[in-house]
C-alpha cells in the first residue's frame, strides 16, 4: 500500500509541475508579432533588388527588418507584393540563418515564410524557439497568427523550466 501511495504522490507532483510550466507561458502563438501591427517597417541590407515584373523586392546581405519590438534578421529577405498593387504585401520570405525576435520570444531557423493573407508563419530547418527560460526545438514550426495555434514537428524537444 505504501508503494501505491508513493507512486500516486509522484504522479500528482508531475501533473502539478507540468500544469505550472505550461501556465508560465509555453506556447506556439508568436503573440509578439501581433503587437507590432501598424507600426513603421525599416529594412537594412547590403543590397536591394526590385523586380517590378514579379512584384518582388529582395534585401540581401546582412538583411534586418524591424517593426516596433520585432526584428527579423537573415542573409536574404524577400518581400512579395500583390500583382498589380505595389503597396500591398502578400508574403515575406527569409533565408540564410533566420532569427526572429519579439518582445516576448525569439526563434531561429534556416528559412522562414510569412503568408500575410493566410496569417501564417512557417519556419523550417533546425527551428529553436525560446520563450523566457523555456526552449522548444524541431524541424518545422507553423503558426497561425489569427487563431493563435501552432505546430512544431520533426524531432521535437521541449525544455520547460519550473519554479523550485
Amino acid at each position: 500500500m505504501r508503494k501505491f501511495a508513493h507512486i500516486t504522490l509522484v504522479a500528482a507532483c508531475l501533473a502539478t509541475t507540468a500544469t505550472a510550466a505550461f501556465a508560465q507561458g509555453t506556447s506556439l502563438s508568436f503573440s509578439g508579432l501581433n503587437a507590432v501591427r501598424g507600426q513603421p517597417v525599416e529594412v537594412r541590407s547590403d543590397t536591394l533588388t526590385v523586380d517590378n515584373s514579379t512584384g518582388e523586392t529582395t534585401f540581401s546581405g546582412n538583411a534586418v527588418l524591424g517593426q516596433g519590438d520585432m526584428r527579423l534578421a537573415a542573409q536574404t529577405i524577400t518581400v512579395v507584393y500583390t500583382q498589380g498593387d505595389s503597396t500591398r504585401i502578400t508574403r515575406m520570405e527569409a533565408s540564410g540563418g533566420v532569427t526572429l525576435v519579439t518582445a516576448v520570444e525569439a526563434a531561429e531557423a534556416a528559412n522562414a515564410a510569412y503568408d500575410i493573407d493566410a496569417g501564417t508563419v512557417q519556419m523550417n530547418g533546425s527551428v529553436i524557439l525560446t520563450q523566457g527560460a523555456n526552449v522548444l526545438s524541431g524541424d518545422r514550426l507553423t503558426v497561425n497568427l489569427r487563431s493563435g495555434q501552432g505546430r512544431l514537428e520533426g524531432r521535437v524537444r521541449t525544455i520547460i523550466q519550473t519554479d523550485r
